[in-house]
């Protein structure tokens, strides 16, 4: 395991952190898929608000979940202009409410990695304090009735380890990817108050690709047979793997080592101990994929009412 994850992260306490020395001989940090840099951008005053970002797949989903929380919080712009503030770039989209923020990610590990490392840095240059991240999703269940959330208890590799493993100088470093329980429980709770539909927490396994890397038979090539596929998916679920996606593990491991408290909300669009393709109507899933941003709704607005009252 990565001897600093752990150090970085107690030292980090409230803060953001950066472990780069190398950045300090920048005078201007440009983020360049953000569209934004150190030198030209006020980002203390742009972002240094900030509490909760949520940050999902699709630009579409994520200015969905922005009008969404507005409208939750009262901060509904009356014109309903939400700006993307990358809109310079068409790799990311990012929206802002209050101190909310939603950043769309693509999709697999290298695209979350690259917006997360301009994430973090953005955050850390703003100066924010006490940042909680969230990733909503949707996923494959493995056992699970579709329409069931997921709240991350751990992200796992494909072989079932609790770790993230990158090439770096072509060498292996491999990072722990212990989310926070204390969000996950929080998470949870709300959803029992809400009663709206059912959330499990439990262990997500991080795929490296959509088909062959999740064990599907529809891709343009396969390599197993349905047995071996299902063989797989049932030594997933023995292992207490709930749902399968392509972020956690990074989205995990770095959060981990920026001092970040971070939690991964998915919903379930198929059991794929059933099959491999989805056979529910748009209407149904459209409901279904809002069920992570309801639930995470309900977090924030219940932080910030708690906050609220302390002030």
């Amino acid at each position: 395991m990565d001897p600093k994850g752990t150090d970085q992260t107690e030292a980090c306490s409230r803060h953001v952190c950066v472990n780069n020395p190398h950045l300090e001989l920048l005078t201007d940090d440009v983020l360049y898929h953000f569209d934004l840099a150190t030198g030209t951008h006020d980002l203390t005053a742009m972002f240094g608000d900030v509490k909760f970002v949520c940050v999902g797949g699709s630009a579409w989903r994520m200015k969905s979940f922005i009008e969404y929380i507005a409208a939750e919080l009262n901060m509904e712009d009356p014109e309903g202009h939400y700006p993307n503030l990358c809109a310079g770039t068409d790799r990311y989209a990012m929206y802002k409410v209050g101190p909310v923020l939603s950043v769309s990610h693509g999709i697999g590990v290298s695209s979350i990695s690259v917006m997360l490392n301009e994430l973090i840095k953005l955050l850390h240059y703003a100066h924010c304090t006490d940042v909680k991240v969230i990733r909503i999703g949707t996923s494959g269940g493995i056992g699970l009735e579709p329409g069931t959330v997921v709240i991350t208890k751990q992200a796992v590799d494909p072989t079932f380890r609790p770790q993230f493993e990158q090439l770096v100088l072509g060498k292996p470093v491999v990072r722990s990817t212990d989310l926070d329980q204390g969000l996950a429980e929080e998470l949870l709770q709300c959803n029992e108050e809400l009663s709206q539909f059912r959330a499990v927490m439990g262990i997500t396994m991080c795929a490296m690709d959509f088909y062959e890397g999740q064990a599907r038979l529809d891709g343009a090539f396969c390599s197993f047979t349905e047995k071996e596929k299902l063989e797989y998916l049932q030594k997933a679920h023995e292992a207490g793997v709930c749902n399968i996606e392509m972020e956690s593990t990074v989205f995990a491991a770095m959060c981990k080592l920026s001092g970040l408290q971070a939690a991964v909300v998915c919903v379930t669009l198929l059991d794929r101990l059933q099959g491999d393709q989805l056979s529910s109507s748009h209407e149904v899933l459209q409901q279904h994929s809002k069920r992570a941003q309801t639930l995470v709704g309900c977090y924030i607005k219940k932080q910030l009412k708690a906050k609220s009252g302390h002030d």
